[in-house]
């Protein structure tokens, strides 16, 4: 039998060891794109931009807060942390940034339930306390700057000066953004570019919780040792 005439060798299956291809047989898959469950939701992707823009944000607190650190001792003659901080109003200053943060999580609760009125109340709240957080340190830089101690009275204080009130101006756009979200949630309703906004919103919110404890820590608790 000459080659020609010889029969052919059966055809061997190529073999797609990644499952990249689309299988309607054989408890394949059909989801597209890569691996078993096609590609990642608009909102997972979203979000996890959105933390990249907050990890951003945290090294720019993390270079201040080792500016702080270093020059927290050049007080040039003039008031130390433990002579200026008051324990007790920033004690209130934190409670209410971390009730604050407790009913902006409530609020995403109900957003999620489509509860128009409870997400309203929560968001509503939420900015409460966030201007409790606002009049009480803004009282704290007044008090200080009438006793003498401005960010110019030596580089401690502008330190102090220049970390306290970065995180003080992230809340304060924090509670614009949060009036944004209350009017596009009482004119539009959840629509699922809405939920994003709110969802990196409640991420921004619960970001600046986390920095001021730091910031409590390290400035108010450890300055007034002693």
């Amino acid at each position: 039998m000459t080659a020609s005439t010889a029969p052919h060798a059966p055809l061997q299956p190529v073999l797609d060891p990644h499952r990249l291809g689309h299988h309607h047989g054989g408890g394949g898959s059909d989801a597209p794109g890569h691996g078993e469950g096609g590609p990642a939701s608009k909102r997972i992707i979203v979000g996890y931009g959105f933390w990249i823009f907050l990890l951003s944000d945290i090294v720019m607190f993390s270079a201040i807060f080792a500016a702080y650190a270093v020059l927290s001792g050049a007080t040039a003659g003039g008031p130390t942390s433990a002579q200026l901080f008051d324990r007790s109003t920033v004690a209130i200053e934190t409670g209410a940034l971390l009730v604050s943060s407790f009913l902006c999580g409530l609020a995403m609760i109900a957003a999620n339930a489509r509860n128009m009125l409870w997400t309203q109340i929560g968001l509503l709240a939420t900015g409460l306390f966030g201007v409790v957080f606002i009049a009480l340190e803004l009282r704290e830089f007044a008090e200080m700057i009438a006793r003498g101690a401005g960010p110019d009275r030596s580089a401690f204080l502008s330190a102090f000066f220049t970390l306290v009130g970065c995180h003080g101006a992230h809340v304060s756009v924090g509670l614009l953004w949060l009036g944004t979200m209350m009017a596009q949630i009482w004119a539009k309703g959840f629509r699922p570019t809405i939920m994003r906004r709110l969802m990196c919103f409640s991420l921004f919110w619960h970001a600046l919780d986390i920095i001021w404890v730091a910031l409590f820590t390290i400035v108010y608790l450890l300055g007034t040792l002693g």
